[in-house]
């Protein structure tokens, strides 16, 4: 019992010395640096009082060990329990290793908190790194949506060009008399079509206050001449052999081919007829010369009868009648006219074209008009402006 109790004092003095060592690991630096005597003292008095009082229960167990004639045990008695002390003077005498003084925790403390010189350097070079890095993605940030913006506005570009293209009119070939692809909109559908909506000299006109004068007198030197014909979608069209003239003073012109139009397409102070023949002629430069000879109701006409007989069954098909025809037979027999400059009357509405007019009309038979209405009931361009245009008339 004695050696428990004894070990149970050994125990608490070391307990006693961990508890004096604690606040140098629970306190801050300057409190845990300070020297700790007070505890060290307090702990060896405590030691020596508990030492003492185990000395006192030995002689009360030796006292009824004699009452009872026992032998006492000198070993036991005479000899204390432990030889050296309990405590170490050591631990009174001396403070804890642990133990610091203020001042070198102050200076622990301010070399933790402030860097050495190197340390700065460092720390310098990474903030100048970290700014560059920064800078570098702000810059590729606006480069890409400078980017992202030119693309967007090229590809509004491309939107705004293809509305424009899907807007306008097709590019065609195919014109007619009437809707959409009719003469106000022949200088739209293809642009080598231009001036048929463009052009200052255009044809044809209502032919008014034409000037009297002294004009050469056409030389007709037609003969007979082999040909093909033609259903073309606009008109019958006559395509002469060559060596039919005609001459104007010192122009020549050669007969290239002929065709019809309902309503006659010239008017003469307003007024116009059922039909009208267009003799197209072209000379040597390439210039073209076009006679109108207007038709009225009448009498029936050979030339006119026979390109009625030989009219190809299909439109676009090319016939060759293997037959001659005297584009003689289309001319009045006086040769007063009108003259003026114009252009083709239908696509591409070519200008620098000469006109004459015949004064006099033709005659074709009810029957003949009633034929080719049948086939083109209109196919004529309305009269253009006359744009200030000169007009002469043979006296």
């Amino acid at each position: 019992m004695r050696n428990l109790i004894a070990l149970f004092a050994c125990s608490f003095v070391m307990l006693s010395a961990s508890a004096s060592d604690a606040p140098h690991a629970a306190k801050p630096a300057a409190e845990a640096a300070k020297p700790a005597p007070d505890a060290a003292k307090k702990t060896a008095d405590a030691a020596a009082k508990l030492a003492a009082e185990l000395a006192k229960p030995a002689k009360a167990i030796e006292k009824p060990a004699a009452e009872h004639g026992a032998k006492a045990a000198p070993s036991i008695v005479a000899k204390p329990l432990i030889d050296k002390p309990l405590i170490d003077k050591s631990l009174v005498e001396k403070p804890p290793k642990a133990a610091v003084t203020a001042a070198t925790a102050d200076k622990a403390a301010a070399a933790i908190s402030a860097p050495d010189d190197e340390d700065q350097v460092d720390l310098s070079v990474r903030i100048a790194e970290r700014l560059a890095e920064m800078r570098a993605k702000q810059a590729a940030r606006v480069a890409a949506a400078a980017k992202a913006k030119k693309a967007a506005d090229a590809r509004r570009k491309k939107e705004a060009a293809l509305a424009v293209v899907a807007a306008a009119p097709k590019v065609s070939t195919h014109w007619d008399y009437d809707g959409e692809f009719g003469p106000d909109n022949w200088g739209k559908i293809n642009p080598a079509w231009s001036q048929c909506g463009k052009g200052n000299r255009q044809s044809p006109i209502d032919i008014r206050d034409g000037i009297k004068v002294d004009l050469d007198e056409i030389d007709f030197d037609y003969r007979p001449s082999t040909f093909t014909e033609i259903d073309n979608g606009h008109t019958v069209q006559v395509n002469l052999a060559r060596g039919n003239f005609l001459n104007v003073g010192v122009e020549r012109f050669e007969l290239v081919q002929f065709h019809f139009h309902r309503p006659s397409e010239e008017k003469i102070n307003g007024k116009g007829t059922e039909m009208v023949i267009h003799l197209v002629h072209r000379d040597a430069r390439g210039r073209l010369a076009v006679v109108a000879v207007l038709l009225e109701r009448g009498k029936a006409n050979d030339a006119i009868q026979t390109v009625w007989n030989n009219i190809p069954l299909e439109k676009g098909q090319l016939g060759a009648p293997g037959i001659e025809l005297d584009a003689f037979e289309l001319l009045p027999n006086r040769r007063e006219y009108y003259t003026y400059m114009g252009s083709l009357t239908e696509p591409p509405c070519t200008e620098n074209v000469l006109w004459i007019v015949m004064k006099q009309p033709m005659t074709a038979s009810p029957a003949q008009m009633a034929l080719f209405s049948r086939l083109y009931p209109l196919n004529a361009r309305p009269v253009q402006a006359s744009e200030g245009r000169m007009v002469k008339e043979s006296n």
